[in-house]
């Protein structure tokens, strides 16, 4: 007797959703608001001048992410809506059609011809418009738009990231205010890159020395710009 047992597989695209909104937005939280208090403690202002900005950062910032994760994801998922309303249109009107289409998606994809049409009867037999939405539109619960999870992970990770180079303009010396705010904010940002790779299986080492070298470069550019105005933005 086998005691090969089915189980149910977890794959790491199940996480594809949720894990980009997080990402982007808790490394959005730290390179922005990190550059902010950069350049805004180069232009020689006072501790409270810098935690005014960057609160206003904050909350400014996170509002955004969660309204432009919203409105992006909500037009994914109309644009989705749209495919599977035509396609059940398509259904109705003609499902003889329909069927050669599906079995045709599985021709292409390598399947014998007659083993093909059978697949595609029996599949349309059992949810012809979950068949079509899946093998034909791309479109699968895993894959499927939400808009308000990503609205809120992306408004809560960016929080939470610009929280970071807050903690350190309040705790750091007013004169090394701005290497120490830099210095942390890129190891959170390596740390970040390192977390984000690894949760979604790809290479720990490119994720870390891609999401450190941009960082960087956004401080020393709100450096640089405070440094020659010498004045709060």
């Amino acid at each position: 007797m086998s005691r090969l047992r089915w189980h149910r597989e977890s794959h790491l695209v199940d996480r594809i959703g949720w894990l980009r909104a997080a990402v982007l937005g808790a490394n959005d939280g730290i390179v922005s608001t990190a550059s902010l208090i950069v350049g805004v403690a180069a232009a020689a202002a006072t501790r409270d001048d810098v935690l005014i900005a960057g609160v206003a950062g904050l909350v400014a910032g996170a509002m955004s992410m969660a309204a432009g994760e919203y409105v992006s994801v909500s037009s994914q998922s109309d644009t989705e809506r749209a495919d599977i309303a035509r396609e059940c249109k398509e259904l109705n009107e003609n499902v003889a059609s329909e069927l050669d289409e599906l079995a045709e998606v599985y021709v292409t994809r390598g399947v014998d011809r007659v083993i093909a049409r059978q697949v595609a009867e029996q599949l349309m037999a059992n949810d012809a418009l979950a068949a079509h939405a899946r093998d034909e539109l791309g479109i699968s619960e895993i894959t499927t738009a939400r808009p308000v999870q990503a609205a809120l992970t992306s408004a809560a990770t960016f929080s939470l990231g610009a929280a970071l180079p807050l903690l350190m303009v309040v705790v750091a010396p007013v004169g090394v205010l701005v290497p120490i705010v830099s210095g942390a904010s890129l190891a959170f940002l390596a740390l970040l890159g390192a977390i984000g790779a690894r949760a979604g299986g790809a290479d720990v080492l490119r994720a870390t020395v891609r999401v450190t070298f941009w960082g960087a470069l956004a401080m020393a550019l709100t450096a640089g710009i405070g440094k020659v105005f010498g004045t709060v933005v």
